[in-house]
Formats: C-alpha cells, structure tokens, sequence
C-alpha cells in the first residue's frame, strides 16, 4: 500500500462548537407510489410477498424544481439512496416485535420497524431513468406523498458489505413471509 502524505496541516473543526440537540431539514422532494395503505406496501424494497400485486412497482421521486440540476448527473446510476420522512408515523417504542423470526421484542434501534425515535426511512430503490425533476424507480417501499430528504447514488465498492454479521437475524431466512 502506497502511504500519500497529507499535504494540509491538521485542523480542529469541532471543539469550538457543541453538538446540536436538534436538526430543521428542508423537504426536496416528494413519492409518487402505488402505495397509499401501510398494509400492503414492502417493508423492504425486495420484499413483495403480502403487497399490492405481489411484485415490486414502479413508482417516482419528484424533486423540487429548483432541483433540477442537483439531479442531473444521477442517469447511470443503477441504484439510488433515499432518506424519506415517515411523515405518517405518531410515536414509537424502544422495542418492537419484528414481523420475521423468533416472537421476541427486540430494540428499535436493531430493526428496520418505522417507528422510530426519527422516523426516517432509508430505502435503496433501483433508479430506472431520470427526467428533469422526476426520478422513476422501481422498488419503492414508501407511501404516496412520502416527503423525501435526501437521495445519493448507491455506490457498490462503498455501499456493500456482503460479509457483514447480522446480529440477530443470524439464521433467519430472507425472503420468508411475514408473520402479519
């Protein structure tokens, strides 16, 4: 491995400053789904047992239009990262009882269930085309009008962990139907 000198001096950037307690974001976009009920939309967006049509659908991301050229360099990206606000959601529980697996309650933060202490979804969604504002997906897991945050490019030789432990969903089969 070839060592690269640093060519800046070191820097504090964070000791002069607290954490904050609390974050405003600003919405840039919103979902257009085939999904407008919880029952019946993926939990994930490979899981389509138990859905609408029983397939993964297509669906859109519309930006806002002062957006547009944020979007413009995404068309070949195969699959796109996206942040979305649970806007629906009323509260949550530091435990949850998982649809898959053994019936124990396991701690929110260990799971993928919705109700969050932030209830913000992370959904890596297939990026089928992009038109100006409109990015046409296809394996959407969020209801219509979902607002969204943030999207990035999913990016393979970052993104993937195929080896990664996986707690205690050790042994569970992945595409087993759900318990509800």
């Amino acid at each position: 491995m070839v060592r690269v000198q640093r060519s800046k001096p070191v820097q504090d950037h964070t000791s002069a400053s607290a954490a904050p307690l609390s974050v405003t974001m600003s919405v840039i976009g919103w979902v257009r789904s085939p999904y407008t009920e919880r029952f019946g939309t993926p939990r994930q967006p490979p899981v389509t047992q138990q859905v609408l049509e029983d397939a993964a659908l297509p669906a859109q991301i519309v930006l806002r239009e002062d957006l547009a050229e944020a979007a413009a360099d995404l068309q070949g990206f195969g699959h796109i990262w996206v942040l979305a606000w649970l806007h629906l959601n009323r509260g949550f529980s530091t435990t949850v009882l998982p649809p898959r697996g053994p019936r124990v309650r396991r701690g929110v933060l260990s799971t993928r269930a919705p109700h969050r202490p932030n209830p913000i979804a992370l959904s890596a969604l297939r990026l089928v085309r992009v038109e100006g504002c409109i990015l046409h997906v296809h394996g959407i897991d969020l209801l219509d009008g979902t607002p969204i945050l943030d999207v990035k490019p999913y990016v393979p030789y970052t993104d993937a962990y195929p080896d990664s432990a996986v707690g205690w969903l050790t042994g569970l089969i992945p595409d087993a139907p759900d318990r509800f």
